[in-house]
């Protein structure tokens, strides 16, 4: 599965911000999708996963009541809808993508297929 980001973002703290991540060579339908990011000089970091119907979600902890990850399989794309953030929620963010019909994983091991990454910049 070939994954774009669009959007990358220079927001205030307590902004908002949409990512969204299209497949654009097959459907999504069969896969878990998720968001990971890399803040900078530190690891990747899980942020939000969902499951192929959509009736399952997980969230880091760090995010968890700020972003809603969300997906529409008939247009290819998953979604992270951003809320009151914070400068440390700055990073690049990736999607990605798993073959699997159950829950998201929270490994970034088990995903097949990456996004090119985009950057989100919070501003104190």
């Amino acid at each position: 599965v070939h994954l774009v980001e669009s959007v990358r973002g220079l927001v205030q703290a307590e902004g908002a911000l949409r990512l969204s991540c299209a497949a654009s060579d097959r459907r999504l339908s069969d896969n878990a999708l998720a968001w990971f990011r890399r803040p900078p000089g530190q690891v990747l970091e899980f942020v939000a996963g969902i499951d192929w119907s959509g009736s399952i979600q997980y969230y880091g902890d760090s995010v968890k009541g700020r972003f809603t990850i969300s997906r529409d399989n008939g247009k290819r794309t998953v979604y992270l809808q951003m809320a009151a953030l914070k400068p440390e929620d700055t990073g690049v963010y990736s999607c990605a993508a798993e073959v699997r019909l159950g829950p998201p994983s929270r490994r970034a091991r088990d995903y097949e297929s990456w996004g090119q990454g985009t950057q989100v910049t919070v501003s104190s």
